[in-house]
C-alpha cells in the first residue's frame, strides 16, 4: 500500500510505506514473523499461506519486500521466484528467500533466479527487521526514480506514435461483430498507452460448434503484443498439433506446451476459452489464470465461469481441467480482461469485479451499446485520459 504526503510541496514523488508479504505454508512461521514485526509502527505485515495465490495477493497489496519459503506444496519455491520475476508489477520487488538449511547450491540457484537475499529461518528479530528495512528502502528509491523517469517519457511523442501503430495492427486482427442470427457478438477494445497483450476472437469450428476466447499477456509493450497476436493466430487457425479445439482443456494444454515462457522472453499469458455446442446449447469452457466470465441466462440465473488452472506458459506439462454449463436462452456471456474491472477511482479506491457484475446484471437499452456505455462509465470513474491497462471485453448473446 502507498500514500501521498500532501505536505511535501517540494517533493511530488509518492511516499511509500514498508509493506511485508510472507509466503509460507506454515502458520507457525507466520505467527513468529508477525510477532517480530508487531512493534514496528512503520511496517505492515501480510501473510499468504497458499503459494498458488501469492502472485495475486502480492499484486493487490503492493509489497516493498517479499519473504518466501523454498519448500511448499503445489509450487516449488524456486519456481515461484521465477514467476515473481516475470510479473510486470512484481519483478523488481525485493525477494528474501527463507530456507531451513544453509546450502550453497540452493543459495546460488535462488540468486540466479532473481532472489535478493537468503536467510535461514527463523533469523534473529533484529537482523530480520534490518534486512526488511534495507531492501524496502532500496525498492522505494527505485519506485521514486521510476516515477521521475516516467514523467520524462510522457513527452516522447515518437514512442507514443510507434505504440499507436502497433495498437492499430492488433485492432485490425479482431473479428467483426456478428449482428444477425442466433448468436450475436459485440466487443470493446481500447489499448493502454503502453500497449498491452490483450486479444480475443470467435469463430465456427464446424457447423455445430462455436468457439470464443480472450487472452491477456503479462507486461506491456510490443513484445507482449507480438506474443498475443501469435497465440491469437494459433487459435484462429486451429494449428496446434494433436489438439481437439472443441475441448477447451486440451486447447489450454496445447498452448501451454507451445508458448513456454522460457522460449518467449519470460512472457506468459492468461486465457479464457469456451466452445458452444449449438445442438444442445452446452457450453464447455476452461480458464488458465484468467478472470471469470459472467453468464446471465434465463430469467434470473447467473454463473461465474472459471476453472482453477494455472496460467499459460508457466509450467511445462501443466494439467488443465475444463467445466461445462447448460445455456438457458436468452443468455448473455461476458468475457473480459482485468483491465475492465481493476480501475482506480480518483480517490484511490478500486472499482472492482462486484461493481462490474452489478452494472451487467440488468440488460441496457438497445439504442446504445451496453459495453460502450460500460467503457464510458469506467473512463469517467478513472478520471484519466487513458487507462493503465488494455481494456478488452467481449459480449456474446444467445437468442
Amino acid at each position: 500500500m502507498h500514500s501521498t504526503d500532501s505536505n511535501k510541496i517540494s517533493s511530488p514523488l509518492t511516499q511509500y510505506d514498508i509493506t511485508v508479504l510472507l509466503v509460507d505454508d506454515q502458520k507457525i512461521v507466520a505467527a513468529a514473523v508477525e510477532r517480530m514485526l508487531g512493534g514496528e509502527k512503520d511496517i505492515t505485515f501480510h501473510y499468504c499461506q497458499d503459494p498458488t495465490k501469492a502472485i495475486r495477493v502480492a499484486s493487490e497489496i503492493f509489497p516493498t519486500v517479499i519473504l518466501q519459503d523454498l519448500v511448499m506444496p503445489e509450487i516449488d519455491g524456486l519456481t515461484l521466484v521465477r514467476f515473481f520475476r516475470a510479473h510486470p508489477q512484481l519483478k523488481d520487488v525485493p525477494l528474501i528467500v527463507l530456507s531451513t538449511k544453509e546450502e550453497a547450491i540452493t543459495k546460488a540457484d535462488a540468486f540466479s533466479l532473481g532472489a535478493n537475499d537468503y536467510l535461514v529461518k527463523l533469523p534473529d528479530k533484529v537482523e530480520l527487521i534490518a534486512r526488511i528495512r534495507y531492501h524496502s528502502h532500496a525498492y522505494i528509491n527505485l519506485l521514486q526514480r521510476n516515477e521521475a523517469y516516467n514523467e520524462l517519457l510522457k513527452s516522447q511523442q515518437a514512442l507514443a506514435s510507434e505504440l499507436a501503430i502497433a495498437a492499430d495492427h492488433v485492432t485490425s486482427l479482431l473479428p467483426q461483430p456478428i449482428t444477425a442470427g442466433p448468436i450475436l457478438t459485440d466487443w470493446y477494445f481500447v489499448p493502454s498507452t503502453q500497449l498491452g497483450g490483450d486479444s480475443f476472437g470467435y469463430h465456427w469450428i464446424d457447423e455445430d460448434h462455436f468457439a470464443m476466447y480472450l487472452l491477456d499477456v503479462c507486461d506491456h509493450g510490443v513484445g507482449s503484443a507480438l506474443l498475443s497476436v501469435s497465440a491469437l493466430n494459433v487459435l484462429r487457425s486451429q494449428s496446434l498439433p494433436d489438439t481437439d479445439f472443441k475441448i477447451p482443456e486440451k486447447v489450454l494444454s496445447g498452448l501451454n506446451d507451445a508458448f513456454q515462457m522460457d522460449d518467449h522472453n519470460n512472457l506468459y499469458f492468461t486465457l479464457w476459452y469456451g466452445v458452444l455446442n449449438t445442438k444442445n446449447y452446452e457450453l464447455k469452457y476452461a480458464s488458465g489464470g484468467h478472470p471469470p466470465a459472467f453468464l446471465f441466462s434465463g430469467t434470473d440465473r447467473f454463473d461465474e465461469l472459471i476453472t482453477k488452472n494455472f496460467l499459460i506458459g508457466g509450467l511445462p506439462g501443466s494439467v488443465y481441467k475444463g467445466e461445462s454449463v447448460q445455456i438457458e436462452r436468452p443468455a448473455r456471456l461476458y468475457i473480459f480482461s482485468d483491465g475492465v474491472y481493476e480501475v482506480h477511482r480518483q480517490d484511490g479506491t478500486m472499482w472492482g469485479l462486484s461493481e462490474l457484475h452489478n452494472f451487467l446484471m440488468n440488460p441496457h437499452e438497445e439504442t446504445t451499446s451496453e459495453i460502450e456505455k460500460l467503457y464510458s462509465l469506467v473512463h469517467e470513474i478513472n478520471g484519466n485520459k487513458n487507462l493503465d491497462d488494455d481494456y478488452s471485453i467481449l459480449k456474446v448473446s444467445f437468442l
